[in-house]
């Protein structure tokens, strides 16, 4: 998570010092940079990203079965406590995610982009019992790579010379190319997901870069809740209802 924060901050003072350099030299001109940029009714350009994975986890709450026992203390009867597992997500990791834009002008500062694409990234979940005690020798690498196309909506602000801010929302569509089954847990390959987030666009001498952060939340459930066929996968099955995914990243245009 440290790598993203200085990766993210090194990448924003380049570019701040960048767009700081052309406004300067398009000021010495006395004329914006691509001036007729907005009006054009159809775009293309590509884009590159770094993104962190999550899931929004829903416990069952309900022991592990036949865990419960009974042993003979004496000539009383004691049972053992059933253990009760519960899944979360402690640390966050980087991923990768690159893609194409195609923008479509429909109304003055509103435009509708298509951005399909491929991204990586990896969930680790963590089993902890209600002493909060690690369940197994370590934590379940749940690894993606998603073909996405998000449609979105942008609406710009006022352009003020070089730079102008905006904001979307929209919808994506992802397909994890993954199996199935990973470390005990089945996972749906398709999802949808809303979609919002706000970004920058710095029109430079030849082409127009825009900074963007944008969350995903997705809109269904993808565990896969079936009946475990492996008695190491028992735990783990019944210990989650419902995970929806989550999708949070940083993305560059060049345009």
């Amino acid at each position: 998570m440290k790598a993203i924060i200085i990766a993210i901050l090194l990448s924003l003072s380049f570019l701040r010092l960048s767009a700081q350099k052309f406004e300067s030299e398009a000021s010495k001109r006395g004329i914006p940079n691509l001036p007729n940029f907005e009006y054009e009714k159809l775009h293309f350009g590509f884009l590159v990203g770094f993104n962190v994975l999550d899931y929004h986890i829903y416990n069952t709450g309900l022991p592990i079965p036949d865990l419960t026992e009974a042993t003979s203390v004496g000539n009383r009867s004691a049972a053992v406590e059933p253990e009760i597992l519960y899944a979360d997500i402690k640390e966050l990791n980087p991923g990768l995610n690159l893609g194409i834009v195609t923008d479509l002008r429909i109304y003055n500062d509103l435009n509708l982009r298509c951005l399909p694409g491929i991204s990586f990234g990896q969930r680790d979940v963590t089993f902890i019992n209600q002493y909060g005690e690690l369940y197994g020798d370590k934590k379940l690498k749940i690894k993606s790579t998603f073909i996405e196309v998000p449609f979105l909506l942008k609406y710009s602000a006022f352009r003020i010379k070089n730079a102008k801010p905006y904001v979307v929302a929209g919808t994506s569509f992802r397909y994890d190319l993954a199996k199935d089954k990973q470390n005990h847990m089945n996972i749906k390959s398709f999802d949808n997901y809303l979609d919002a987030g706000a970004g920058f666009d710095f029109y430079l001498p030849y082409f127009r870069m825009s900074i963007e952060l944008r969350g995903s939340f997705g809109l269904r459930n993808i565990y896969k809740n079936s009946r475990a066929t492996e008695i190491e996968d028992i735990p783990y099955r019944n210990a989650i209802d419902c995970l929806k995914s989550r999708w949070y990243g940083i993305t560059f245009y060049f345009e």
